[in-house]
């Protein structure tokens, strides 16, 4: 009987992330084609069309807004970094845990939340296209905010939950080395 390795929390939040992250990455394959065929039937043809226009908006706000939580979860976001870098190991794990619980996630909580209205309202009005020629369900494109949202408050809990455990085995590390270089009887 062969045990199977212990997945924590943090991993199986990554992995989910990844894999979603993986799925909508596919879409900027179908970006190129969109944007190649408008400028083939704009340039070619003299005739571009609104639609196309739109779905090239729509498909890349899709890839950023998720893109952004696989950028938290593979740490590959931008960070500006003055100090940052100079930083222990634990102090890193500070300054993520401060950032994360009052900076981080009030943000997101609060775009989250707000943006559950404002999918809402365009759902009731099947909100469209202004242009007559343009996309229908413009719901369904605001629909991916509170999606990309919640899954960048997963990434967060996750990071955190990292820096937490991080903290948690370095104190523990301390504490057995200090306990070994104490000495022995008086």
């Amino acid at each position: 009987m062969t045990l199977k390795p212990d997945v924590s929390l943090p991993d199986k939040i990554d992995n989910f992330i990844k894999y979603c992250g993986g799925f909508f990455a596919a879409g900027y394959v179908i970006l190129i084609g969109v944007i190649i065929l408008q400028v083939v039937l704009r340039k070619g043809f003299s005739s571009g069309m609104i639609a196309l226009e739109e779905l090239q908006w729509h498909l890349y706000a899709v890839g950023v807004m998720f893109g952004v939580s696989y950028a938290q979860v593979t740490n590959t976001h931008v960070r500006v970094d003055l100090f940052y870098h100079k930083f222990s190991p634990t102090t890193k794990c500070w300054v993520e845990i401060f950032g994360i619980l009052f900076l981080m996630l009030p943000f997101m909580l609060v775009v989250f939340i707000h943006s559950l209205d404002f999918v809402h309202e365009a759902w009731r009005v099947n909100e469209r296209s202004d242009s007559p020629s343009g996309l229908p369900w413009r719901w369904m494109i605001k629909g991916v905010i509170p999606v990309s949202f919640g899954l960048l408050i997963l990434a967060t809990c996750s990071r955190l939950l990292r820096d937490v455990q991080h903290l948690r085995d370095s104190r523990r590390l301390s504490r057995s080395t200090l306990v070994k270089e104490a000495p022995h009887g008086s």
